[in-house]
């Protein structure tokens, strides 16, 4: 795996800082953005890359504006969406004709999709969704998918059994009117982080793994 430092110039405020790990021949693109809570150097997502680029698709991970600058506050949407913008044109930049894939953990995932409503990303065939926020911890609702009727690609809801932000019920409500082009994909004991508990019988580094084999089969078949 190479991994290359990058840096972005988005529309407005000054550059972003972003990764780009890529396999020997990748046959796909994921621009993976961060959530709110951490920044695209956290393990979890350097992990997920790692595994990614095991299967064969590159990762571009970059900084929202707000973790460039320290801030714990998240940018507004228009500031976040167009860094993923920025973002996704960076990949096609660097791997023309390459299948593009967009999307996030949590804050990133709304982000992707929300830009994606706005306007297609350019040449990106799917949204990968690392944990769909789908509501605030302890405030079940689904208003905040009221977006994803504007998008009209495809688009991969990984999501956990014991997410605090994202009710199973409710993520189901919201996939089923929009099948076939969304498939959700069920982590058994996962919470919003992903990490599972001991007496589950499993670790957070297969729970990684299976991450990572989803979205991998998923991309190509995509293609």
């Amino acid at each position: 795996m190479n991994q290359q430092s990058l840096a972005l110039s988005p529309p407005q405020g000054g550059p972003l800082a972003a990764l780009l790990d890529s396999p020997p021949s990748p046959y796909a693109c994921y621009v993976l953005a961060h959530g709110a809570g951490a920044g695209m150097d956290h393990a979890f997502l350097a992990a997920l890359a790692g595994r990614l680029c095991a299967q064969g698709v590159a990762v571009l991970r970059f900084q929202f504006p707000f973790m460039q600058q320290g801030s714990r506050r998240p940018d507004p949407p228009a500031v976040a969406q167009a860094a993923v913008r920025t973002a996704v044109e960076e990949a096609g930049k660097r791997f023309p004709g390459l299948p593009l894939f967009a999307g996030g953990k949590s804050f990133g995932a709304r982000m992707s999709s929300q830009a994606q409503a706005a306007s297609p990303l350019p040449g990106v065939r799917g949204l990968v969704f690392v944990g769909f926020p789908l509501h605030p911890a302890g405030k079940p609702g689904i208003t905040r998918a009221a977006h994803l009727d504007g998008v009209h690609v495809a688009m991969l809801f990984l999501q956990g059994t014991r997410d605090a932000l994202a009710d199973l019920s409710l993520v189901q409500e919201v996939v089923q009117p929009l099948r076939p082009r969304a498939t959700l994909h069920v982590v058994d004991g996962a919470d919003h982080a992903f990490h599972v508990l001991v007496r589950s019988g499993r670790t957070d580094a297969q729970v990684l793994d299976e991450l990572a084999l989803a979205a991998a089969q998923w991309m190509r078949a995509q293609m």
